[in-house]
């Protein structure tokens, strides 16, 4: 699998390249190792492309997490605790988990419980393979690494996302590399406010 484009959010290359180099190039290794061609194994029930052969993004997904899990990435999860105020949740953002729930409970508010699950996760570098439906990349850019960030567990976050290229060869759904560039310039420069770097992949 080659990488087609790369955009940098806030340094997030810059950052890479300047203090985590040999991160950088595993990370291009790791993608370039992915054998696209194998993973063309869906055959297609949709009205437009019944019967042709689609790259299955489960497959996709496989080979990056055995090659990602061969150079000792691994998924890191992060728990913490929500309520309806939102004061509170303010208050509460940058807290350990048993603070949270106490500051909140204190309050006279429920406690509820809430966590996150990133892909791989190494030296303070997240990367999410998001070849899934559209929603998911909005929830990984403005909700996972930002909350991965706020508390200090990363320093940048990736986005590995198809070009409309590869994204015509799979069921219709998955987000693609374009799109979502457009959607994250259009939010402006400083938004959201984490250094990350979004990588369109074709095969």
């Amino acid at each position: 699998m080659r990488i087609a484009e790369i955009y940098s959010h806030m340094n997030g290359v810059e950052f890479l390249e300047a203090r985590k180099p040999e991160l950088w190039s595993e990370i291009q290794h790791v993608i370039a190792d992915v054998d696209a061609s194998a993973c063309r194994t869906k055959v297609s029930q949709e009205v437009r492309k019944t019967g042709k052969v689609l790259f299955s993004p489960k497959d996709l997904n496989r080979s990056f997490e055995v090659g990602f899990g061969r150079c000792g990435w691994k998924p890191v999860s992060t728990s913490y605790w929500v309520c309806s105020d939102p004061g509170v949740n303010r208050r509460t953002i940058e807290m350990e988990p048993h603070q949270q729930k106490a500051e909140i409970e204190a309050a006279g508010l429920e406690a509820i419980p809430s966590r996150n699950q990133t892909d791989f996760v190494k030296d303070k570098v997240a990367v999410e393979i998001q070849f899934g439906k559209y929603a998911f990349v909005a929830y990984d850019l403005f909700v996972k690494h930002m909350a991965f960030y706020v508390t200090d567990r990363i320093d940048v976050g990736i986005e590995v996302l198809p070009m409309k290229c590869l994204q015509r060869e799979m069921s219709s759904g998955p987000s693609y590399y374009e799109g979502e560039l457009y959607n994250l310039v259009r939010e402006g420069r400083g938004v959201p406010a984490v250094p990350l770097v979004i990588i369109g992949v074709a095969a």
